[in-house]
């Protein structure tokens, strides 16, 4: 199964960070915690420079706590810092805010020392559905941007107030302009970063339980199945536990498959992490 998916507003919104860049203090880079690998785009490393970069690792609550904690130690170097949130709950994104203040201490210093407050300025950014509105709707206390769970909902940037000394730059979802690590983009689809509409639900399927048997025991969880190695047996014992039954009693395969997807991405199967932090080295993000 190929996978690629690079539409003409991407390419405009990696034009638009480059020309925005100057104009901000710091970055917060919002990953999904379920792959935060996969969801740093190597295209916008040199775009980002030396700004000092918040990680945010969004979702959390959807993978085992020690897994986050092993990934904010990894991502928590001397220019950046690292943050668990979970952006659906109220408030949980102040850490963020207070995270941009500690980062740019200097320059909150520096004009206080002026008789002035400044407004600390950031840049939003990470591929599609990995939460970056909702983490401004978070910060913000109320709705000021467009959310969905799906991939490409923000399709320009905008500016948000945050506060009276906080603005952050809202900006869609941005891909590689090419996919060509296979486990990469397996890992955006199975999250949801890649529209569905470009891939193949019965092979995306197949790959996921893969996946999943050698992750753990979450189907048998699910599903109350001893998953044998073959995925298409798997899926034709789901559908016959879930009654997805076409005409003539044949299982229906691709409801089947649709389940599989959609039960992993709406975390129905428990806390599963497809990266884990000590499979990486410490050049996991240059700049």
């Amino acid at each position: 199964m190929i996978i690629n998916w690079f539409p003409g507003h991407m390419t405009k919104s990696l034009r638009e960070i480059d020309e925005k860049i100057n104009l901000v203090d710091a970055v917060v880079y919002v990953l999904d915690s379920r792959a935060p690998f996969s969801c740093i785009n190597p295209a916008l490393n040199k775009v980002i420079g030396s700004k000092p970069i918040i990680f945010v690792l969004n979702k959390a609550d959807m993978v085992p706590e020690r897994e986050i904690k092993s990934w904010v130690s990894k991502l928590t170097l001397e220019n950046t810092k690292a943050v668990k949130s979970d952006s659906t709950v109220s408030n949980s994104a102040k850490i963020v805010a207070e995270n941009l203040r500690a980062l740019c201490s200097d320059k909150i210093a520096k004009k206080k020392a002026r008789g002035f407050n400044t407004v600390i300025r950031a840049i939003v950014i990470g591929v599609p559905n990995s939460g970056k509105s909702t983490l401004i709707n978070n910060l913000c206390g109320k709705a000021k941007t467009a959310t969905g769970n799906k991939a490409g909902v923000t399709r320009g940037q905008q500016w948000v107030k945050v506060g009276d000394y906080i603005e952050v730059l809202d900006t869609p979802g941005t891909l590689y302009p090419k996919l060509d690590n296979y486990e990469v983009a397996l890992n955006l689809a199975f999250i949801g970063s890649i529209r569905d509409e470009v891939t193949d639900t019965y092979e995306l399927s197949l790959e996921l339980i893969k996946r999943l048997n050698r992750l753990g025991d979450a189907l048998v969880a699910r599903y109350g199945i001893s998953p044998p190695d073959d995925p298409i047996a798997v899926l034709g014992k789901i559908a016959a536990k879930r009654g997805f039954v076409l005409r003539g009693g044949e299982p229906n395969i691709e409801r089947a498959s649709a389940a599989v997807i959609d039960d992993f991405r709406k975390g129905r199967m428990g806390k599963i992490i497809l990266e884990r932090a000590d499979e990486y080295g410490k050049t996991l993000f240059i700049r």
